[in-house]
C-alpha cells in the first residue's frame, strides 16, 4: 500500500491526517506524529471517562406511568390543493421525549407507491408512523390514513361485521338511506322529492364505493389472513391478541385509506398469510403505503421505494430492499473512495510544503501549495452507517452460543405420538420427528395447526394423549419464545437479573455474557423496563447461552430484532454444534439456517422434501409451493 493511503479501517478511527494540513503556522518540525497520536489518544480516555459519568449519572429509570411526549416542529402547510393523494412533509423536527429523532427532515409518499421505512431498532421508525398517523405532522386534512399498531378491543360484534363497520363511509351513507326509506314510506310527506332526490344522491355513492361487493370483499380479506367462514362469525373478543391484530389488518385493507400505514405486518401471520398479504398489496392495494419491516424478502416482494432513517434523517432510494442495499454499499465505497482520494491529495500537497518552504528556489511554489491547501474545505470521514448491509465493516452486533458437550442418541424423538387437550378435538396425530445434534429445523405451518403444541410435547410441558416422546437424560435445551420477553422482571437490570439466574459469578463475567449478545456498556446496568423489545430479547439470548444447552428450541425469535441482530444471531445458529428447531415465518432466517422443513398442518406433521436441484432455498420452495391466491 501507498505510504500517502489511509487503509479504510483507520477512517472511522482518527482525524490526524486532518490535523497535519490545517495548521497553518508550521515550522520545520511542526509536525509530529508521535505527539499526535499520543494527543488524540489522551483525547480519547478523556472523552471515555467524560461519556462513562455522563452514563452514570443519567441512566434511565423505569417508569411505565409516563410515555415520552412526541415534539413535533414543523414549517406551515400548504393546503390549498385539495385534491392530490401524495403526502409531503418539508422541514419538519421529531423529539420522543428528550430523544432526537428527525432533524430538519422532508418526507414525500407519492400517491400509489409501496414504501418500506428501514433503520436499526429504537431509531425512531414507529414514532415517525405515530405521528403521522396521529396527526402530530400537519398535512392535508383530505388525506386519509389508516396505522396498524395495536389490536383492536374486543366486544360483542362478529369479526366480519367489525370489519364492515370501519369502512365509515360506507356505514354511514347505509345508516341514511335506511332513514330517508322510513320517511318515504310514511304518508303525506312534504319532502318527498328532496328526500327522493337525496337517495339516488346516496345509491350513486354506494355504487361508486362498490358498496354492493363490500361483504364479498371483507369476507375475502379475513379468509386471506387465515379466518374461516365460522370464526367471521364470532365475536371480536373470542380472539386472542395476535388474531385481534389481524383484525385491524383486516379493517385497514379494507377501508382503502389514501395512506396505509403497517409496523411489522408479518409479525403476526403465518407463511400462508404472509404470502397472501404479499399478493394482496402487488395486485389489489389502491392505497399508498409505508410499512415498517425487518423481513427483507417480504420488503422486496411488496416495495417500490425505500426510506432509510438514519443521522436524525429520511433519505429515499428507487426500487425494493436489495436495490436498496445494493445502491447504498455503492454509494457508501464511492464515499470512501472520494475521501481516501482527498486524503491522498491533501498529503500530497503537505508533503511538498514540508519539503520545500524553507529551500530559496522552490519557497514560491511550496507558498502557493499552501494557499491551495488553506482554501479547501474540512475534509470529513464518510458519516459512519447505522443499519446492517450498508457498510459490511459497521457491524457491532455479534451473539456467540458455546460449544455444547456431545451427547449420545438420542436426542429428541417423537413416535406415534397424538395430542389434544381433550380427546374429541385432537391437534396433532400420529406424529413421528427426531432431532439430532447436527440438525437445522424449520417448523412452519398456519396459526393454529400446533407448532407451539409439538414444542411443549417435546419440552415435557404436555404429555401424549398416545405415543411416546423420548430424549437424553442429560440434555439441556435453550427454549426462547416471546412469553419469556415479556416475563422478565422489568425492575431488575440485566446484570441483576443474570445473577439471580445463574449466581456465584462476578458482576464482570455478567457483564462479559451480555456482551456477546451486544447489551454493552453500561446499557447492563440499566432497568430492564427501559430496553427496548430488541435489547430485552437479547438478555432472553444471553441467559440461554448461560445455561449451555445442547438443543436450541426458538419460537419466533426474530420478531422484534431489527435487520443487523436477525444476521447475528442467523450466522450464531449457522456456527452453533448443537441441534436446533425454529419456528418461524421470516424467509430468508430459515434458508440461511435450516436445512430441513417440517410443515405442521391438518393434524399432520410431515416433512417438506423440495427440489434439489433448485437453486432457490428450501423455505422459499415451500412458500411458493402454497400459491395462494389474494381473491
Amino acid at each position: 500500500m501507498n505510504a500517502n493511503t489511509i487503509n479504510s479501517n483507520d477512517i472511522f478511527s482518527t482525524k490526524v491526517s486532518d490535523i497535519r494540513w490545517l495548521n497553518s503556522n508550521r515550522g520545520p518540525n511542526a509536525i509530529d506524529e508521535k505527539k499526535l497520536k499520543e494527543q488524540e489518544k489522551q483525547l480519547k480516555k478523556k472523552l471515555a471517562k467524560r461519556e462513562q459519568r455522563l452514563l452514570e449519572k443519567d441512566l434511565p429509570v423505569y417508569d411505565p406511568s409516563k410515555p415520552p411526549e412526541i415534539i413535533v416542529n414543523q414549517m406551515p402547510v400548504n393546503t390549498a390543493d385539495q385534491k392530490t393523494k401524495d403526502l409531503i412533509i418539508e422541514n419538519f423536527d421529531i423529539h420522543y421525549g428528550s430523544k432526537c429523532i428527525l432533524m430538519n427532515a422532508d418526507l414525500t409518499l407519492s400517491s400509489g407507491r409501496r414504501y418500506g421505512l428501514v433503520g436499526k431498532n429504537g431509531v425512531g421508525k414507529s414514532t415517525l408512523l405515530r405521528a403521522i398517523a396521529w396527526r402530530e405532522l400537519k398535512y392535508p386534512e383530505h388525506l386519509t390514513i389508516f396505522n396498524v399498531e395495536q389490536e383492536i378491543q374486543g366486544d360483542d360484534t362478529p369479526a366480519l361485521q367489525s370489519v364492515l363497520e370501519c369502512d365509515k363511509v360506507r356505514t354511514e351513507l347505509i345508516k341514511e338511506e335506511k332513514e330517508i326509506l322510513q320517511k318515504l314510506e310514511a304518508k303525506n310527506n312534504e319532502d318527498e322529492s328532496k328526500l327522493t332526490v337525496r337517495l339516488k344522491n346516496i345509491y350513486q355513492k354506494l355504487e361508486e364505493i362498490e358498496a354492493d361487493t363490500a361483504e364479498t370483499r371483507a369476507s375475502t380479506i379475513l379468509s386471506g389472513l387465515g379466518f374461516s367462514q365460522d370464526s367471521q362469525k364470532l365475536p371480536t373478543k373470542s380472539f386472542s391478541g395476535g388474531w385481534r391484530m389481524r383484525l385491524s389488518l383486516a379493517q385497514a385493507l379494507f377501508s382503502r385509506p389514501d395512506i396505509l400505514l403497517l409496523d411489522e405486518p408479518t409479525n403476526m401471520l403465518d407463511f400462508p398469510a404472509v404470502v397472501w398479504l404479499e399478493n394482496y398489496i402487488k395486485n389489489d392495494l389502491r392505497s399508498t403505503l409505508c410499512v415498517v419491516s425487518h423481513d427483507r424478502a417480504f420488503l422486496d416482494n411488496v416495495t417500490t421505494d425505500i426510506i432509510h432513517l438514519h443521522n436524525y434523517s429520511l433519505e429515499s432510494y428507487r426500487g425494493n430492499f436489495s436495490t436498496f442495499s445494493a445502491t447504498k454499499n455503492e454509494r457508501r465505497r464511492n464515499q470512501i473512495r472520494e475521501y481516501e482520494a482527498q486524503l491522498q491529495y491533501r498529503q500530497h500537497l503537505q508533503a511538498f510544503i514540508d519539503r520545500w518552504r524553507y529551500n530559496a528556489k522552490r519557497a514560491p511554489q511550496a507558498q502557493s501549495k499552501l494557499k491551495i491547501l488553506e482554501k479547501l474545505p474540512p475534509l470529513e470521514p464518510p458519516p459512519k452507517d447505522e443499519m446492517e448491509g450498508l457498510g459490511e465493516n459497521e457491524r457491532m452486533v455479534y451473539f456467540k452460543f458455546g460449544e455444547p458437550e456431545r451427547v449420545t442418541p438420542p436426542i429428541m424423538q417423537m413416535e406415534d405420538v397424538s395430542f389434544g387437550y381433550v380427546p374429541e378435538k385432537i391437534i396433532l396425530e400420529n406424529v413421528g420427528f427426531d432431532l439430532q445434534m447436527d440438525s437445522k429445523i424449520a417448523v412452519v405451518g398456519p396459526n393454529g395447526a400446533g407448532k407451539t403444541t409439538l414444542i411443549n410435547l417435546l419440552l415435557g410441558y404436555n404429555q401424549p394423549n398416545s405415543g411416546i416422546v423420548r430424549s437424553n437424560g442429560r440434555l439441556k435445551i435453550g427454549h426462547f419464545n416471546q412469553f419469556h420477553v415479556d416475563q422478565l422482571d422489568l425492575n431488575m437490570t440485566c446484570v441483576q437479573l443474570l445473577a439471580s439466574k445463574f449466581p456465584g459469578q462476578t458482576e464482570e463475567e455478567y457483564r462479559r455474557q451480555l456482551g456477546r449478545f451486544g447489551i454493552t456498556g453500561q446499557t447492563g446496568l440499566q432497568v430492564i423496563g427501559t430496553l427496548s423489545g430488541g435489547q430485552k430479547s437479547r438478555v432472553v439470548f444471553t441467559m440461554i447461552a448461560m445455561s449451555h444447552p445442547h438443543v436450541l428450541v426458538l419460537d419466533e425469535p426474530s420478531n422484534h430484532l431489527d435487520m443487523d441482530t436477525i444476521d447475528a444471531l442467523t450466522l450464531s445458529l449457522k456456527d452453533f454444534k448443537g441441534g436446533v428447531l425454529v419456528v418461524s415465518h421470516d424467509e430468508k432466517f430459515l434458508d440461511a439456517v435450516c436445512n430441513e422443513v417440517w410443515i405442521c398442518a391438518d393434524k399432520k406433521l410431515t416433512r417438506f422434501t423440495g427440489n434439489e436441484n433448485s437453486n432457490e432455498g428450501i423455505v422459499k420452495q415451500y412458500k411458493e409451493s402454497l400459491n395462494i391466491d389474494y381473491v
